[in-house]
């Protein structure tokens, strides 16, 4: 899986396959001729509204690639990084890692394509978070 460059048609479809869903039911959940659910595998984006259902369907939460994309190779805005002050109050923003996006990141180390202290400078991750998902393999 790469987090990088999405391809959402061929995610889809290997999670079809891997839950034996007939394309029968698929074009009636879907409300599609088969042909189009067949274009669907082949596209690397699809209606936000299409991907919704597909989720619903296959009970699996595509957006979670994209969110990933987005803590991985969005600019960081001065807001997100420091504190915010709300009123009298600080309020702290904590950023959530999914685990595609960990396993990612684990990976480039393990593979030896990047060394923690890159993925601290390049990711903007906190050293301590890294070090506790390295920890846990």
């Amino acid at each position: 899986m790469n987090i990088k460059n999405i391809h959402i048609g061929s995610l889809i479809r290997s999670k079809v396959e891997e839950h034996q869903i007939s394309i029968e039911r698929i074009s009636r959940f879907l409300e599609l001729a088969e042909e189009d659910v067949e274009k669907l595998y082949h596209a690397k984006s699809i209606d936000t509204d299409i991907l919704l259902k597909w989720c619903k369907l296959l009970k699996f939460d595509f957006f979670r690639f994209y969110t990933g994309h987005l803590i991985l190779y969005s600019p960081q805005s001065r807001i997100d990084n420091a504190f915010r002050q709300k009123e009298n109050t600080l309020v702290f923003r904590k950023s959530i890692y999914t685990q595609e996006v960990k396993d990612f990141i684990l990976d480039k180390i393990k593979v030896g394509t990047m060394t923690a202290n890159d993925v601290v400078e390049r990711y903007k991750i906190p050293k301590t978070t890294l070090y506790k998902w390295m920890k846990k393999i």
